[in-house]
């Protein structure tokens, strides 16, 4: 992923941040603040509050004097607007507690991209920024393929990366032609740009939205409806998936293998395929689980597991902790969300015999009891939940916990060879 952080801005819009970013870092400040910090309302003077996050800086950075004071005073500076401009923050009393919290939550982000260094940073912020937008750049009645979509999120970041620079610019009283050159700078950038991303916009009815989202909604709202979906390659497996399979269940290798097949799609097979990244890029969001999401989108890219690894900035214990989340989001999703759309993707749906050949179905018929053998018939008859609960006078959790024993049997006879 190379991230033009320098890219034209195709729409740059003023927002100001003490008007749209709400102090939700915390529900409320901690308790100690340091000894310039009175836990009142009234603020810290802006040049403690720089010297405190110089002496910050100092101890957890190898940088100049200036570039360290640059930065401590750009972020006391954005802070103090914050604090003065916010009416919870007034109405609290504890403005300076605030005050710090706010400020080393920013100095804590600058460091986050800092240490992971240009590349790393550049990877994160663009897999998080992806993420947030993966639902919101294209109509949804335009159904488009994963890589179709993916070039529109490529589009819409390069055009937003040019906003927040012209915004970080704007905002610390920078000159036009300033660009973030050093390690350091790169960083401060990167950390501005995420919060930039997330800041809140209020929106009538008293509802508010975070800024990219609703830029992500623009962009998408121009993309015509009759624009052409591309017959897509299907990503291929990636390297090293041999060495990595032992971590796997095969329900899990089969939807991978699926998703990454390295045949030409079809148009149909297309959306399908587009269909069921979409609402598992959505469940894992609804979990919170966006590093699954970061990983999904790396595994998609026929990224080895140590390019993986150097990305996002993993050990290989905690590859293998992410991988086993991974894992057990996918076999939720695969036999309790939309079960019915990814059976029907794998060619495995009640049409299909759930994806059994002749003997193998005979085999798996022979071994269900009668309940299981009337489920299975009134989900071919398409009979709501709510009847199979009044025939078989089940409960709708234990119909649940029946139907996934049953997908999951089917699962292991048509993997037994």
């Amino acid at each position: 992923m190379n991230v033009d952080f320098n890219s034209p801005c195709s729409e740059s819009a003023s927002v100001d941040p003490a008007a749209s970013v709400k102090p939700t870092e915390g529900s409320s400040p901690p308790p100690e603040t340091g000894n310039d910090a009175t836990g009142k309302g009234d603020l810290m003077e802006l040049k403690a509050l720089v010297e405190m996050l110089t002496l910050d800086l100092k101890a957890e950075l190898k940088a100049t004097e200036g570039s360290i004071q640059n930065l401590a005073g750009r972020i006391a500076a954005e802070v103090e607007r914050i604090c003065q401009k916010s009416g919870r923050i007034q109405a609290s009393g504890q403005g300076s507690a605030w005050q710090v919290s706010l400020a080393r939550h920013r100095l804590q982000k600058c460091l986050t991209y800092y240490r992971l260094g240009s590349r790393r940073g550049r990877v994160e912020l663009h897999g998080t920024l992806g993420s947030m937008i993966y639902r919101y750049v294209a109509p949804t009645r335009l159904q488009l393929g994963f890589q179709a979509r993916y070039n529109l999120i490529e589009d819409f970041l390069q055009a937003f990366y040019g906003e927040s620079l012209k915004a970080f610019r704007r905002e610390n009283e920078l000159g036009e032609t300033y660009q973030p050159r050093t390690r350091l700078e790169l960083a401060e950038y990167m950390a501005f740009t995420e919060q930039y991303a997330k800041r809140r916009i209020s929106l009538p009815g008293g509802q508010s939205q975070q800024l990219i989202v609703l830029r992500a909604q623009r962009f998408g709202q121009r993309q015509p409806l009759e624009m052409s979906v591309d017959i897509e390659q299907a990503l291929e497996s990636p390297k090293g998936e041999d060495a990595e399979a032992h971590n796997r269940t095969p329900i899990a290798q089969q939807v991978r293998e699926q998703m990454v097949a390295d045949s030409v799609d079809s148009s149909s097979e297309a959306v399908l395929r587009d269909r069921v990244v979409s609402e598992l890029v959505a469940y894992l969001e609804s979990q919170g689980q966006t590093d699954c999401v970061n990983y999904l989108v790396l595994k998609l890219q026929d990224l080895s597991a140590p390019e993986i690894d150097e990305i996002l900035g993993l050990t290989p214990r905690q590859r293998d902790y992410l991988q086993q989340r991974f894992k057990y989001h996918v076999e939720r999703f695969t036999l309790s969300h939309n079960w019915k759309l990814v059976h029907q993707w794998l060619g495995a749906d009640l049409d299909q015999n759930l994806g059994l050949a002749g003997q193998q179905w005979q085999t798996f018929w022979q071994t269900l009891n009668p309940e299981q053998c009337r489920l299975i018939e009134l989900k071919r008859s398409q009979a709501t939940d709510e009847e199979i609960i009044r025939e078989l006078k089940l409960t709708p959790k234990k119909l649940q916990k029946r139907w996934e024993q049953l997908l999951d049997l089917a699962r292991q006879v048509r993997n037994q060879n």
